[in-house]
């Protein structure tokens, strides 16, 4: 499924769709690639293999050149306390409990012991968690997101580090989802209205080369 150009068009012609500009230290964001949404054998996961590959790029140009990295994950605690309302909603992601395998980030990402993990029991990496503060922290001026799900976790992070003031690019090739339909109209939606959804090569544009220490555009 793709978008059809007579929307694309309607949405140009009411002002939709305006482009965003880079800051000067990005962060990179990997939005919930734990083992319990790329491993199809978890009711909330499914087949993101070519998500987590693509994302690894990113991660390895991010590590070479200093680059702020962040991830996030879904982990419950037992009372069940946070989060009732949403569990409610998708009871698939009570299997998201706090010390399980299904919380922990994917392996093949080679999350370092020093790359911060935000905790968080929404949808947005921004909701009741210390992202914000983080963020400062790190001296980070714009977002580069990555991870899953792209109609849910993704989308909601996006709107959210627009409501916050982050410029924020959404990688297409990093993000992904249990359905096709969903995922192609989350990214339409969010190029519309929160975020840039741009391609690898061009995420890696924006992150330093690792030869001169300077971003490639």
């Amino acid at each position: 499924m793709s978008t059809p150009s007579a929307v694309k068009d309607l949405y140009a012609a009411r002002g939709l769709g305006g482009r965003l500009t880079p800051g000067r230290r990005p962060a990179l964001l990997v939005v919930d690639l734990i083992n319990g949404f790329t491993d199809p054998d978890c009711p909330p996961g499914s087949d993101l293999d070519a998500v987590v590959a693509a994302t690894r790029t990113l991660l390895d140009r991010a590590r070479a050149t200093d680059t702020p990295v962040v991830f996030t994950t879904i982990a419950f605690a037992a009372d069940g306390v946070e989060g009732t309302l949403w569990l409610r909603k998708m009871p698939a992601l009570k299997i998201l409990a706090e010390g399980s395998r299904w919380v922990e980030t994917d392996e093949r990402l080679g999350r370092t012991g020093h790359e911060p993990l935000v905790v968080k029991r929404a949808a947005s990496a921004f909701a009741g968690t210390g992202l914000t503060a983080l963020l400062t922290s790190l001296g980070a001026d714009s977002l580069i997101v990555t991870g899953a799900t792209t109609s849910g976790c993704v989308r909601a992070t996006a709107v959210d580090a627009c409501a916050a003031g982050y410029p924020a690019f959404v990688v297409a090739d990093c993000v992904g989802d249990r359905a096709a339909a969903p995922h192609e109209a989350s990214l339409f939606d969010i190029d519309a209205k929160y975020a840039d959804v741009v391609g690898l090569q061009h995420a890696l544009s924006l992150l330093p080369d690792p030869s001169t220490g300077r971003a490639a555009s």
